[in-house]
């Protein structure tokens, strides 16, 4: 696998584990009674959504990790016919 291929396999696999990880922990204002006025009851209190892209990147680097060694082992366009 390239440097490039790996970079875009990289960035799809962060936001796919981002949208993964966003929903957990999020409490709404509504549960937690402190509606703003002017907001949505639905949004939330505190997003954490540092702490969340800190867990998308420790789980797509991971996983490209993981592709990059299996792809080292396993010779995929062999597999494919492409030489």
């Amino acid at each position: 696998m390239t440097l490039t291929g790996a970079v875009v396999f990289f960035v799809i696999l962060w936001w796919i584990c981002f949208f993964v990880v966003l929903p957990i922990g999020v409490r709404s204002q509504h549960e937690d009674d402190s509606v703003i006025d002017g907001t949505e009851g639905a949004a939330p209190v505190d997003p954490m959504l540092g702490k969340k892209a800190l867990w998308a990147t420790y789980g797509s680097a991971g996983l490209t990790a993981l592709l990059l060694v299996i792809s080292h082992v396993i010779d995929f366009q062999a597999l494919l016919g492409g030489g």
